[in-house]
């Protein structure tokens, strides 16, 4: 005899949960060891792909760390190592003296962009064959689903 439908409902969730992490991890693991990344690890260019994307160009660190997966303090670190590399920069915040907004150089950017072509085309290599367009098209509708709802709560 099966479990309650509410155990079937709290496993069915965990199952589905745990199917969406491993394939985020596969597919993951597989982009970080193609060519793209070797240039820049793909956190590093997460900051960098973050920043391309925001239509002021500038963010601030909290805004950033609001967007990608490290801790306040590992982000840091990351942007240090990327001011280092001549690829983003800091100004302070003209409405608030005390805040740093971070911008890339035009070194960060064109790198940000070379490596993208290239992210680009390996994310196509691996989902193309695995999935048609119709069934993409569904991902991405459930995953932006799921974004939404869980950013709701």
């Amino acid at each position: 005899m099966s479990g309650s439908p509410a155990s079937s409902a709290v496993r069915l969730a965990a199952e589905t949960w745990e199917s969406l992490f491993r394939s985020q991890v596969a597919v993951m693991r597989k982009l970080q060891s193609g060519p793209a990344f070797k240039t820049l690890p793909v956190r590093e260019y997460d900051v960098l792909f973050t920043l391309s994307r925001c239509p002021s160009g500038q963010l601030r660190l909290n805004e950033i760390n609001d967007k990608v997966l490290l801790s306040q303090s590992s982000l840091s670190r990351l942007v240090d190592r990327l001011e280092k590399r001549g690829l983003v920069e800091r100004t302070s915040a003209p409405d608030d003296g005390r805040g740093i907004l971070l911008s890339l150089t035009e070194s960060g950017r064109e790198l940000q962009k070379a490596i993208g072509r290239d992210h680009v085309r390996d994310i196509a290599a691996l989902i193309e064959p695995a999935l048609t367009a119709a069934e993409q098209r569904e991902l991405l509708r459930l995953t932006e689903k799921l974004r939404t709802a869980v950013a709701g709560h």
